[in-house]
């Protein structure tokens, strides 16, 4: 495994406002990041990376905070005024630097191969050969091996049995592409199962990604057909979990979704 090599994210500026004004109240009353650490129990780590604009905080964060710094709600207005769909900023400007992070990722893409698991022709075609974007996603997959960390992630592929049979590209990229997926679903860390296309269930309505970090906070990724967003609001991640239950009891079991991602692919692709 090779060492640890620290990542230097870029900061959204939403973030860095956030953080450079909860420095401000938590120094103003000579209040230690470990203080803070303690009050909203997360480590001292991670309340140096909110105040650095590194890490988006969440709403039960803030809330604890607010009371402890007795802010008077100022971090909650704050952060409620950041973080809306309005801002000239969008909220999901930290989404690598959340996915990257995570201990645990769970994703769901309708009609396609996730992008975490694409092969560089399948990306190609996707992505209309934007090479910029093509190599951006195939860096992405580092994460997959966990490339960098001490520990690789846990990773959950739900991959809809039509994006099996949904040609992209030619019968070659689509043969490589299925028997590739079914080589990333042996690896120890990577869950991938097929879920079933026959009836009707929420996931159609969009493909999304719940990033579980080291403090077992959630942070989801949900694609619209607007635009991307992030959210940890608890309403949302309500919904997307009972999403997942509904997709995987949908699901083939991960031996059955490989024989059925070898299948497909020689018999349909070849």
């Amino acid at each position: 495994m090779p060492p640890h090599r620290p990542r230097h994210p870029r900061a959204s500026p939403v973030l860095v406002a956030f953080g450079r004004q909860l420095r401000r109240l938590r120094e103003a009353r000579g209040i230690k990041q470990e203080t803070i650490a303690h009050v909203a129990r997360v480590s001292g780590p991670q309340v140096s990376k909110i105040e650095n604009g590194k890490k988006r905080a969440s709403r039960s964060f803030v809330e604890l905070v607010d009371e402890y710094l007795e802010a008077g709600g100022a971090l909650v207005h704050l952060w409620e005024d950041l973080n809306k769909d309005d801002q000239p900023v969008p909220l999901w400007f930290d989404w690598p630097g959340i996915e990257a992070d995570a201990t645990m990722l769970v994703s769901w893409e309708p009609m396609l191969v996730t992008g975490l698991a694409q092969t560089p022709a399948y990306a190609a075609s996707i992505l209309q050969g934007n090479q910029e974007a093509i190599d951006a996603r195939i860096e992405r997959q580092r994460i997959i091996t966990g490339e960098g960390r001490a520990v690789p992630p846990d990773i959950v592929l739900l991959i809809d049995e039509q994006a099996l049979h949904r040609r992209v590209g030619t019968a070659e990229t689509m043969r490589e592409q299925l028997d590739h997926l079914a080589e990333v679903s042996s690896l120890p860390n990577i869950t991938v199962q097929v879920v079933l296309a026959s009836g009707e269930h929420d996931g159609n309505m969009g493909a999304f990604v719940v990033a579980t970090m080291e403090d077992r906070s959630e942070v989801a990724y949900v694609e619209t057909a607007i635009r991307s967003i992030t959210t940890d609001d608890p309403a949302d991640l309500a919904i997307l979990a009972r999403t997942l239950v509904a997709l995987r009891s949908r699901a083939l079991t991960e031996d059955m979704s490989r024989d059925l991602m070898r299948k497909v692919a020689k018999e349909k692709w070849t």
